[in-house]
């Protein structure tokens, strides 16, 4: 046990963290701050509580910032060296756990666990020890240590051995695998993150089904849950935030562009999205060109307002992957397009206020992810949606679980299906549309991002 202790009483960890730096052509240092549940819960608790954010340097200017000793008050920032972080991060977290948990290889030729696996893995390993070390100097006596994420699993575990009058959580963000598909792992490595994660008192998951298959995975390959308990917070969105930012200037010019680029009366099938393999976009384009090819009554009656912002595309399947959604729409708006007609409105180039003009814009929601851990664009549409949406939901997204009794459920593997959905979804009578909308508001707003992380603090500190 550490023989002396910090005085943080709650603290938080996670790779990215609530601010970021940017280095100046004059060497100056700009911060930047993010928003999300964890600021949002942060926030709640009260700036008297003695709260603490471990999060690791991202960027240039974060390891400068973290050089130089700029902070800001609550948050430490890890200058884990860059070759490892990447290792750890793209190399692991991202290539091998990610892929694992949203079940996305093709099995045939991936996964190969080689000496590079194993180089990469120590990372892994380096990444999370850094972070289970500055918690464990950082904490009171007795605190409450709250982990997120796929990026630190061992780190309950190794804090455990350092501190063990701690309260330690871990949540996590993503769908967790089915004992079949997690087995993949290597034997001691699968030992290695299900005993990471074991040293947690409290495990957190999205939905009942994650939990479900994280206790399956436990029983068959750690021989049980031990001492740890198991909760499920279904993160909701942030309807304050979401409906003011909504109808902010920013927002309302870029409706009006968005309208002149649709045209007038004109329905809308929205998709917003990181481009992540996971999301399936490309299926979603090919089940909107089957759409037009099967019911040529929406043909220059409907456009599909596509956003998908670029993601990991430090990573070459990403790249690849964001090629095919733009080749994707290229195709169907030289087959289908008119000269005043464009099926397809895509952009490639992140955009909040766009993706908010967007959201108020819809008539249709297409939310068809193969497999997420809960996915929050299903549940802000129907919160901004100036005249409510029609909400079409892949089965396999967390947010089914509480959302798809009003949404139109698809198999996200489908295109048939999914097309006829669609179609579905744009006859809606406007009455039963906005009607629905309305309890699919009130269910994604259940449990507001403050609320979710107290939530959690509670049932860690009972």
């Amino acid at each position: 046990m550490a023989s002396t202790y910090g005085a943080a009483q709650v603290l938080v960890a996670s790779n990215r963290g609530p601010v970021s730096y940017a280095l100046g052509e004059d060497g100056s240092l700009n911060a930047k701050r993010g928003g999300g549940g964890l600021v949002s819960g942060l926030s709640a608790i009260g700036s008297d509580a003695d709260a603490l954010w471990v999060c690791s340097a991202l960027s240039d200017g974060d390891r400068e910032a973290v050089r130089r000793g700029v902070g800001e008050d609550g948050v430490r920032m890890l200058d884990i060296p860059a070759d490892v972080h990447a290792d750890a991060y793209n190399g692991i977290a991202n290539s091998v756990l990610w892929f694992v948990h949203h079940m996305l290889y093709q099995t045939p030729l991936e996964p190969v666990f080689d000496a590079e696996f194993r180089r990469r893995w120590t990372s892994y390993e380096t990444y999370n020890r850094a972070f289970a070390e500055a918690l464990a100097e950082e904490a009171a006596q007795g605190a409450a240590v709250v982990v997120q994420d796929y990026h630190l699993t061992l780190v309950p575990g190794m804090l455990r051995e350092l501190r063990p009058d701690l309260r330690i959580g871990h949540f996590s963000h993503t769908p967790w695998a089915p004992p079949e598909y997690f087995r993949m792992l290597p034997d001691d490595v699968a030992g290695q993150v299900l005993r990471g994660m074991l040293g947690a008192d409290r495990l957190g998951f999205l939905t009942r089904r994650w939990a479900d298959a994280f206790e399956a995975c436990a029983e068959r390959f750690a021989g049980g849950l031990g001492g740890t308990r198991i909760g499920v917070h279904g993160l909701g969105a942030d309807a304050d935030f979401l409906r003011k930012r909504a109808h902010e200037q920013d927002v309302e010019e870029r409706i009006v562009a968005l309208r002149q680029e649709i045209g007038e009366d004109r329905r809308t099938i929205v998709r917003v999205d990181r481009t992540e393999l996971s999301k399936n976009i490309v299926r979603g384009l090919l089940a909107y060109r089957r759409l037009l090819e099967t019911h040529a009554e929406w043909r220059e009656r409907v456009v599909h307002v596509a956003f998908a912002y670029p993601s990991r595309q430090d990573l070459a399947v990403y790249r690849d992957y964001t090629a095919e959604v733009r080749r994707l729409a290229d195709e169907i708006n030289a087959e289908y397009g008119t000269p005043g007609w464009t099926p397809v409105v895509l952009n490639l180039k992140d955009d909040f206020a766009r993706s908010l003009a967007a959201y108020r814009l819809a008539d249709v929601a297409l939310v068809n992810p193969i497999r997420d851990g809960m996915n929050l664009v299903a549940k802000e549409v129907p919160v901004v949606s100036d005249s409510g949406c029609a909400l079409v939901l892949s089965r396999e997204a967390g947010a089914y679980e509480e959302l798809g009794e009003d949404a139109i459920t698809v198999n996200p593997y489908d295109i048939t299906g999914t097309a006829a959905a669609l179609h579905e979804a744009l006859s809606m009578r406007p009455a039963e549309r906005a009607e629905r909308s309305k309890r699919l508001a009130a269910a994604a707003t259940a449990l507001p991002p403050g609320q979710w992380f107290l939530d959690q603090l509670d049932a860690l500190r009972g």
